[in-house]
């Protein structure tokens, strides 16, 4: 019988940002989003007050219990990199590792002994060598491997692991937990399942399978099959192939001109090609858009445009389509509040060029090799172009942005002798 693990990072932002500031531990402490507008990490501490998840900060910070609430704007890579580093120690330790998002990972502990001492030792290894605080459940689905990982967080008495290979014990916990808690249950069903009298996770999986399959179609008997202990969801070794890449931000402050909005545009293609070029993409397809903001009362307007393109992952040629387009959506007189550029269709990138190409493949991958390989020793932007612009005044505010410790060299910590 396989044996799965999910083991995830604990307010993994927040852990991310007291890794490298010992002065943030024990205190609560929150992770905003761009523009530092919204809390999307908060540790114990900081939930403990009150503050909600997707919270606007200018409302939380003027409750009297949030004023010492510590507060970071969102670094992100400075998480990716924590990520990977995680990563690597997980898969030194354990035969096969899924990532599922940038702090969850699924593990393969099938014919491991004595799992939960190998588990509570795995947690410490990663602990000793990212800092990040985890926690990791053990089922014989990944359904429920998930659903020990919840417990595990919110059960302080299992000290980060929680075990439902027996039957026995899933028995008990089912019986206590809504079905709102189950992974791939979404608040529609859960408000459909209310209304039928199903509101623990006992309750559902004492339904016959036809009836779920009925109400909820193949995806919820699969999640039903998942909780009774059968394993539907093997181990992705593999990701499934991107089928879009999107870059989009809020500005900082609301941007009027053309030219601004043209560099960031620019920005915004410049990023997406690059990461088109990180995993082997080209895009055939490109959308941009741009419009005001709905809720400060400026005129509403929204302007997109979209075209097929040849085939592509040249930053250059991206901002000139996404440019063109741009131009086209364009309405002088609005206060733009937030653009981004789309891209689809995307495809392995060619190792040749195509026989009615427009440009030089070979010449165009030799410069973007060059600048991206200038952009990796020296750090993102050393290198790039000048239809970004430099000043760029309308980029996001980040009022509290830690250093980039990890990926750029001159932000690292240096050890001192006193």
């Amino acid at each position: 019988m396989p044996v799965f693990g999910l083991i995830d990072g604990n307010s993994f932002y927040c852990s991310a940002e007291r890794a490298f500031a010992p002065e943030l531990r024990g205190n609560p402490l929150v992770v905003l989003s761009n523009n530092d507008g919204c809390a999307i990490a908060r540790t114990a501490e900081a939930k403990a007050l009150g503050i909600k998840m997707g919270e606007p900060w200018h409302l939380a910070q003027r409750r009297p219990e949030c004023k010492a609430v510590e507060w970071r704007s969102s670094n992100y890579p400075l998480y990716g990199d924590m990520s990977r580093r995680m990563y690597e120690v997980l898969t030194t330790n354990v035969p096969q590792v899924e990532p599922y998002s940038i702090d969850e990972m699924f593990l393969d502990l099938t014919g491991l002994p004595e799992l939960e001492t190998f588990c509570r030792r795995l947690r410490d290894e990663v602990r000793r060598l990212t800092k990040i605080q985890t926690c990791v459940g053990i089922g014989p689905s990944k359904t429920i491997a998930k659903l020990a990982n919840r417990i595990a967080k919110d059960d302080f008495t299992l000290r980060g692991v929680c075990d439902l290979r027996d039957e026995a014990a899933r028995t008990t916990w089912y019986e206590e937990l809504p079905v709102s808690l189950v992974w791939g249950i979404g608040s529609k069903t859960v408000e459909k399942l209310n209304r039928l009298g199903i509101s623990s996770i006992a309750d559902f999986v004492g339904l016959e399978p036809e009836r779920v399959r009925e109400l909820l179609t193949v995806t919820g008997a699969r999640v039903q099959a998942e909780l009774r202990g059968q394993s539907c969801l093997p181990l992705t070794l593999m990701p499934p192939p991107r089928q879009a890449i999107a870059v989009t931000r809020s500005f900082g402050r609301v941007v009027t001109s053309w030219g601004e909005l043209r560099e960031a545009v620019a920005a915004f293609a410049t990023r997406a090609a690059e990461k088109l070029r990180g995993e082997g993409l080209e895009a055939g397809h490109l959308a941009v858009f741009a419009h005001t903001n709905p809720h400060n009362g400026d005129a509403w307007y929204s302007g997109s445009r979209a075209a097929r393109i040849e085939p592509t992952a040249d930053t250059l040629a991206l901002i000139g389509e996404a440019v063109r387009l741009l131009r086209a959506a364009w309405r002088p007189g609005y206060r733009y509040f937030k653009a981004g550029v789309m891209l689809g269709e995307l495809i392995p990138a060619r190792q040749q060029g195509a026989m009615f190409a427009t440009r030089d493949v070979d010449k165009s991958a030799r410069a973007m090799a060059a600048l991206d390989a200038v952009n990796a020793r020296f750090g993102r932007g050393t290198l790039r172009p000048a239809a970004m612009g430099f000043f760029q005044s309308w980029a996001g505010r980040q009022a509290r942005h830690s250093p980039r410790y990890t990926t750029r060299a001159e932000e690292m910590l240096v050890a001192k002798a006193f």
